[in-house]
């Protein structure tokens, strides 16, 4: 609770330097709207540039989760759901909110007698991990030109390659400094290790482990691998923790804030990550979803009784099922879990209070104990749920992955999606105590977490080819992710795999998005920028084949 009511805090604090002032000593600004730098705080910049880079992850990972089944994408065609208009905010957040903040605090602290470098460190990770981003779902972005207006007022875009050296060196720096550093300011907040270098550096190494993987520089993904300064645990995962206020700021989870309203959930769950989830009994599940309703049209409900279509809640149950879905589920699946597959554009029916809502992980919504009642406002966890950004279990995946690449036995490979296992679920059942009204009787039983993970670990010792073993590891990476995604997208343009996930509704949607139309914003002011034609540009470490061909579930 107490990190709860300091972020509200902070989201209050953050607004101060963009908000006007009241004063008729104009002669101190040279903007009432804004303080010059040589009076701004650094610590209220800081806290800009964490909520900055709070929202940049929260758009990356909705990006990377829609493109990859882990979160419902409305839309048909991919080129029209990822327009320039859909990148701007990650620019702008990376450029406006982390860099120029991030630079400013860095000369403040270089003509200061205070020790500002851990504000600096803190600004420089995030900035680094905001430009590899950028770069995996962009291709380049602006670096060495950006924010000079006086000398580079129409700013060229670098490539990929020259902002992956460009923000490797900023995380150097960013080590350095909080080597070096005094500590913390103690007017300063730090939303993410609370102070703690030591946490810090190790984020810094597994940003730099995320960079190495991507690029397939596996000697020095290894190098760090090998070692242990980096995310090992779950007390290390860098992670924003969301509050409970509801108004001015609203400081919930976003997912929270969209799936429990008065008027009941708002957008809607993936079918396909509820399907594999239900086909392995994966024990995560009632953290994930709360089913409201114990059955769905067109399917089956928890006591195996046939639940008729229903035209006006969920039409498509009364559709055909078209060719492109032959053996797969379509619309609808068994035991009240209440979705909808990947671009189905059907509009919304009055089934606020039947479908099924985000649950308390990661969103600190409902505990799903087979109630079967309406969700509301306040009701679970209030809403104080995180935003994964880099966890334990994401690591372990990446190690698996890495191990597999390298010709690993399967004995090596499975203990890192084993470890990877324990830790997601050890993380979510922690999130089962925030719903006080839930009956935790429901929560699967240790023997049953284990006999899970054994059946997963089996699944890819059974495996014939390739692709029953990197099916098992994606699919199991992607659920972890559950909540983020943003790697999501990287692993799917990097390896092709999982090829089980659920095709789109639109049986020619587009090729799949190879990386995003620049920033439309950007675009329109910036004569040395020419937007793309299509999304099937591909970012300079993307060297599989090219669309539509690749990956091969799309």
């Amino acid at each position: 609770m107490k990190n709860i009511f300091k972020y509200i805090s902070i989201a209050l604090l953050a607004l101060l330097p963009l908000s006007s002032c009241e004063t008729t000593d104009l002669d101190l600004r040279s903007n009432p709207n804004a303080l010059s730098e040589d009076q701004a705080d650094p610590n209220l910049l800081l806290n800009t540039v964490q909520l900055n880079y709070r929202n940049a992850m929260t758009s990356f990972n909705n990006f990377g989760a829609q493109l990859t089944r882990i979160d419902y994408m409305s839309g048909r065609i991919y080129f029209n759901n990822f327009t320039g208009a859909s990148s701007n905010g990650i620019w702008s957040n990376t450029y406006v909110g982390i860099m120029s903040n991030t630079l400013a605090m860095e000369r403040i602290n270089a003509e200061s007698d205070l020790d500002y470098s851990y504000n600096v460190a803190m600004g420089k990770t995030m900035l680094a991990h905001s430009l590899l981003l950028l770069v995996d779902y962009l291709g380049e972005a602006a670096y060495s030109q950006a924010l000079n207006p006086a000398e580079f007022p129409a700013p060229l875009l670098d490539d990929g390659p020259s902002v992956y050296a460009a923000a490797l060196d900023l995380l150097d720096e960013a080590t350095a400094l909080f080597n070096s550093t005094s500590g913390l300011p103690s007017a300063a907040t730090d939303l993410f290790y609370d102070g703690d270098a030591s946490k810090w550096i190790k984020a810094v190494n597994t940003i730099k482990m995320k960079a190495y993987l991507t690029t397939g520089d596996l000697a020095a993904f290894n190098s760090i691998a090998s070692g242990s300064n980096y995310i090992t645990s779950t007390e290390d995962d860098l992670q924003f923790q969301y509050g409970i206020n509801i108004l001015n700021p609203d400081t919930r989870h976003p997912d929270y804030q969209g799936g429990y309203t008065d008027t009941g959930v708002g957008p809607y769950r993936s079918n396909w990550i509820m399907w594999q989830m239900l086909e392995n009994d994966d024990p995560r599940i009632r953290y994930y979803f709360y089913r409201q309703a114990d059955g769905t049209p067109g399917n089956v409900d928890v006591n195996g009784a046939d639940v008729p279509p229903n035209e006006e809640t969920l039409s498509c149950s009364l559709f055909i099922v078209p060719d492109h879905y032959a053996g797969l589920p379509y619309c609808s699946l068994p035991n009240g879990y209440w979705g909808r597959s990947h671009g189905n554009d059907e509009g919304g029916p009055p089934d606020g209070l039947l479908k099924t809502a985000p649950g308390v992980y990661p969103a600190a919504g409902n505990f799903d104990d087979d109630r079967f009642e309406g969700i509301f406002q306040g009701a679970g966890g209030a809403g104080a749920g995180i935003e994964p950004i880099i966890l334990a279990s994401y690591v372990d995946f990446w190690k698996a992955e890495a191990a597999y690449a390298s010709g690993a036995s399967d004995a090596v490979v499975t203990g890192h999606i084993q470890a990877g296992l324990t830790k997601s679920i050890a993380k979510t059942q922690s999130f089962g105590a925030l719903d006080g009204a839930a009956d935790l009787s429901f929560e699967p039983s240790a023997a049953e977490v284990t006999a899970f993970i054994d059946g997963i670990v089996a699944d890819f010792t059974a495996g014939a080819t390739e692709e029953d073993k990197m099916n098992v590891l994606g699919t199991q990476f992607f659920i972890t992710m559950y909540g983020g995604g943003a790697e999501a997208h990287n692993f799917y343009r990097r390896t092709g795999y999982p090829t089980n996930l659920l095709p789109n509704w639109e049986p020619d949607p587009g090729p799949y998005p190879r990386s995003f139309l620049y920033p439309s914003d950007e675009v329109i002011t910036n004569p040395n920028l020419t937007q793309k034609t299509d999304l099937t540009t591909q970012v300079f470490w993307d060297t599989n084949p090219a669309s539509p061909t690749f990956p091969a579930a799309n």
